[in-house]
């Protein structure tokens, strides 16, 4: 039976989660998802001396990144009339968790609103984690609804809203390490299962609501935060960003970001992908494929994951991973098949058991890896592809408080 968690009782180690939402005239400036220089600036705007600058960043960047703190009062090695100055300048609380389910299986998944940014409206993302015996996987967005409108993909029916900022992108990590107690000298919820490991969050993927790439700058600079081994300590071969193919982007994920690769393919014919994947119009298979083949420092060790999403009489024919095999050949690859997750109006359906038993089997003795991928969290639309909050893009004209009439005349 699905669980929906009265999220005010909690992990207690977890924060408050009624934070206001920031951006508002006269609110405190966020600091998560702030690099250590950008906090030295900050501290400089305060009146903290230049002398003191970097050893103040470094104890902010311990606190927030490396124990979660939410509040200033507790960042006892630090002077208690700075802590004041502190927050009365700056905020470090979370985002507001608007609801919090558990999946019969275990898999969590958050709404979490996002505050005002840039005078646009409080936006929801949804964020889902996925427990395993020996590891656990958080899946977090990038941008609030998407502009690919991909055709299997629920998020994709979701018109784009905005981007999230690199605080809202590490924001969802730090939720999910509150409510799993996952900071240090945390204690672990006993409400559904949790890996039997060191960390309860082990792994992060890039495929929750979005396309990482068309937000390069956050996704770039919270990930390279995430993956600091003074901060958060999420080993780059543990985070693997999923694209569904921005060509352009694809050499600077890997030169300038460094994380594993995830291509959303689900189609070896241009055709059929151009109906699939929208975005193939523009880069093609082959342009794609060769953005992979050059994917700096690809090799067996560091393998590229294609994602392919198993449609009922559409894309899982033999003919099709003969094809699959054919079109991988010299890319480093593993490829994981996903079992099509249905959502509200869909016009697909997932194809039989047999089917994707007999398209593994020619996968595999082509030499590849590919795993089923298990489905998780159906029952509360968190799998693969079902992602989708309801937010929404408001105009501004709106925001102003102006009536149609207003704006029309204006």
């Amino acid at each position: 039976m699905t669980t929906a968690l009265d999220i005010s009782r909690g992990n207690p180690n977890a924060p408050r989660i009624d934070t206001a939402s920031a951006g508002e005239d006269g609110a405190r400036a966020l600091l998560a998802g702030l690099t250590r220089a950008e906090l030295a600036r900050e501290l400089a705007g305060i009146g903290v001396p230049e002398r003191q600058l970097r050893m103040r960043a470094n104890q902010l960047w311990r606190w927030i990144y490396g124990r979660g703190a939410t509040d200033f009062a507790d960042m006892t090695d630090i002077a208690k009339g700075l802590r004041g100055d502190l927050a009365a300048a700056f905020d470090i609380a979370r985002p507001q968790i608007v609801a919090e389910q558990v999946s019969t299986d275990g898999t969590r998944k958050w709404l979490i609103r996002m505050p005002a940014v840039g005078g646009q409206a409080p936006a929801d993302v949804e964020t889902v984690y996925i427990p395993e015996h020996d590891r656990g996987t958080l899946c977090i967005s990038s941008q609030v609804g998407c502009t690919l409108t991909c055709t299997f993909c629920h998020t994709g029916t979701q018109k784009l809203v905005r981007n999230l900022t690199a605080g809202e992108i590490l924001a969802q990590i730090m939720i999910a390490r509150d409510r799993l107690g996952d900071w240090p000298g945390g204690t672990r919820p006993t409400d559904a299962p949790v890996p039997d490991a060191e960390r309860a969050i082990s792994n992060v993927v890039l495929m929750g609501m979005g396309e990482p790439l068309y937000n390069f700058d956050n996704v770039k600079q919270a990930m390279l935060i995430a993956s600091d081994g003074e901060g958060l300590s999420v080993s780059k071969r543990r985070i693997t960003l999923s694209t569904s193919g921005v060509v352009p982007m694809i050499e600077r994920a890997g030169s300038e970001i460094g994380v594993m690769l995830a291509i959303s393919l689900h189609a070896v014919r241009d055709e059929l992908r151009n109906e699939l994947v929208p975005i193939n119009r523009k880069y093609p298979l082959r342009d794609l494929l060769e953005a992979c083949r050059t994917y700096p420092g690809v090799s067996n060790a560091r393998r590229i994951t294609f994602e392919y999403v198993m449609l009922k009489g559409v894309n899982d024919s033999l003919a099709d991973a003969k094809e699959l095999v054919r079109l991988l050949k010299g890319i480093p690859a593993k490829i994981n098949l996903i079992p099509f997750n249905p959502w509200p109006g869909t016009a697909y359906a997932c194809s039989d058991w047999e089917t994707i038993e007999a398209f593994a089997d020619v996968v595999n003795r082509a030499g590849y890896a590919s795993p089923v991928r298990t489905p998780r969290g159906r029952d509360i639309m968190a799998a693969c592809g079902q992602l989708k909050s309801a937010s929404e893009r408001i105009p501004a004209w709106k925001l102003r408080g102006e009536t149609g009439h207003e704006h029309a005349k204006a």
